[in-house]
């Protein structure tokens, strides 16, 4: 499909009722609800000259999503679940942004997008209660309503290595992909990182490069993904039971479309559960995570399935010390995102590829020709930095955001991110968060969260118009009961054990060290957001009325860890 270019500029000034920023899932959703639910005035500003979000610039080899590609889909309209057809379990990116650009033409939402525009500023004015929105080519726009639908995975991290400006050969971020692609034939390649981007790479990478230099810092675990094309069976079963599919995943706590089970890891002896283990990991994905309960509840039994996925590795990786890097993993299993694969340690068995532990061994800097390191140097023609991004709140740091008085969102998060519901930010009225830090997000199948989100916003604002009500702001004591909140719902995890882990910020210098993630899964969240509604949009402060104390929020507990909490629909 040929994509339109740059739609019409929007005239200084332009009053709208709403702005978004970001044209990927949740941008392109929350366009639909509010102009064609709501009726309201609305436009869309994007960077890229394309629709797809995240999945527009992540483009780099073997780039392709860890949810399965029946769940990774809006659910909001039976007809485009039943017109649409994936074609393989795990969908690549390409086709991921063909589903978008198909959306996107389907509601006929490209007449509201303004590519090419990237926003700058946006500062709230309280006199005319207006957020008045500037792009880098001096545009301005002002509307009633901000919507930031940047992503939690968009704003790149490029570490700070010296040399870097004086390497001659080429380096690329996997999050800032060439569109026309990278040619590795007969290149010597060195990947920095080792996470879920980087597990997907590496493989591919090492098909034609000369040479392949894996630099690990953290070793992890990965699960094969076991990607097949799917038979024609399988799709019209999709198409057939969708609402039977939806209600999986609203009844889980990551928004999958499978089932956790509800047996623990001691309740079965040690040839059972190794029985178990070998079915999972042989069915692949982020499926393995599901075969027991209380994986992400007890250090004890998590210790069996980490000890289950190293031993996998040892297997794998014929050479001892190359396996014994790998797998000497310090963290609990799924602490940090749990990376699905294809080949990603068999890779390591291939004569032109090898791996550099820069804990043992840092980099020192990049020179002209290759990297250092405390133990030697690595002649290099590509550096490829698979190293993550800013996660959740860097692409809205990364924007000059103003709320009342001026209030920078800089300063207003400067010890850490603080949301109420993951929705809103006090002091910044009339500004929604799509999956911002104190969701679900990150911890879930995204398409479910955004679609939670967006319905969520979109019924806030409806609310609002019918009552006359021209601002709504979380109070800051409503944040502060979230903020508790979620940090309870992560340390009745072990999520927080994994000290280096981007869900915490740790891979960011100087970034407040804080939980960002909700962890008390979809379902307890959903029953949350619904509760803070239903009874009269407690803890926000309308029109500068006081606000009520959010008793949803106050009465929440985490509690044991429920994988379940609704009767689930028919498996597939």
């Amino acid at each position: 499909m040929q994509e339109s270019t740059v739609s019409k500029p929007i005239d200084a000034a332009d009053e709208l009722d709403a702005v978004i920023i970001g044209a990927g899932f949740a941008g392109l959703y929350q366009l639909h609800c509010l102009r064609d639910q709501l009726g309201m005035s609305v436009r869309v500003l994007e960077k890229a000259d394309g629709v797809g979000g995240t999945w527009y610039w992540n483009r780099y080899p073997g780039a392709r999503c860890d949810s399965e590609s029946h769940a990774y889909a809006y659910y909001f309209s039976a007809e485009l679940l039943e017109e649409w057809q994936w074609s393989e379990r795990y969908p690549g990116h390409a086709e991921i942004v063909r589903y978008l650009n198909h959306v996107a033409d389907k509601f006929d939402l490209r007449r509201n997008i303004q590519l090419s525009t990237k926003v700058v500023s946006a500062h709230y004015s309280e006199a005319a209660n207006r957020w008045v929105v500037t792009t880098e080519a001096g545009e301005v726009v002002c509307a009633t309503y901000l919507i930031t639908a940047v992503g939690c995975l968009s704003a790149a991290n490029v570490p700070d290595i010296d040399g870097l400006e004086d390497f001659k050969g080429q380096w690329y971020h996997t999050g800032l992909w060439p569109h026309d692609g990278v040619e590795f034939e007969g290149k010597r390649v060195g990947q920095i990182g080792t996470g879920s981007t980087g597990i997907q790479a590496a493989p591919v990478i090492a098909e034609t490069a000369r040479h392949l230099t894996v630099f690990q810092r953290t070793p992890n675990y990965s699960v094969p993904a076991r990607n097949h094309v799917l038979s024609d069976d399988f799709k019209r079963h999709c198409r057939e039971n969708h609402k039977d599919i939806k209600a999986i995943m609203h009844s889980t706590p990551n928004g999958h479309a499978f089932t956790i089970s509800e047996r623990k890891v001691f309740d079965v002896d040690a040839e059972e559960r190794q029985a178990i283990y070998e079915d999972y990991w042989k069915d692949g994905g982020l499926r393995f995570r599901s075969c027991f309960q209380d994986l992400l509840a007890d250090k004890a039994a998590n210790d069996t399935a980490a000890e289950f996925l190293k031993s996998k590795i040892r297997g794998i990786v014929k050479d001892p010390e190359t396996a014994a890097k790998l797998s000497s993993i310090d963290h609990p299993y799924a602490t940090k995102r749990p990376p699905v694969d294809t080949n990603y340690f068999e890779t390591f068995n291939r004569d032109n590829v090898s791996l550099v532990d820069i804990r043992a061994n840092p980099i020192e800097r990049i020179t002209p020709d290759g990297i250092q390191t405390s133990a030697g140097h690595h002649e290099l023609d590509i550096i490829v930095f698979a190293t993550g991004y800013d996660a959740m709140t860097g692409p809205l740091l990364r924007l000059d955001i103003r709320g009342r008085d001026g209030q920078t969102l800089q300063d207003a998060w400067k010890e850490g991110p603080r949301t109420y519901l993951g929705l809103t930010v006090a002091g910044f009225p009339n500004m929604f968060t799509v999956t911002g830090p104190g969701s679900p997000s990150v911890l879930t199948n995204m398409p479910v969260a955004i679609e939670q989100h967006v319905e969520w916003i979109t019924r806030c604002i409806q609310h609002m118009r019918q009552e006359g009500a021209e601002r709504i702001e979380a109070s800051p004591e409503a944040a502060d009961l979230w903020v508790n909140h979620v940090n309870d719902a992560a340390n009745a995890t072990l999520l927080p054990q994994a000290g280096h882990s981007w869900y915490l910020g740790a891979n960011i210098p100087g970034k407040p060290r804080m939980f960002m993630p909700y962890a008390g899964g979809m379902v307890r969240y959903r029953t949350i957001c619904d509760a803070v509604a239903n009874n009269g949009y407690e803890g926000f402060r309308r029109n500068d009325a006081n606000a009520s104390v959010p008793s949803a929020v106050a009465s929440a507990t985490v509690g044991p860890f429920t994988p379940n909490t609704e009767p689930a629909a028919p498996g597939i």
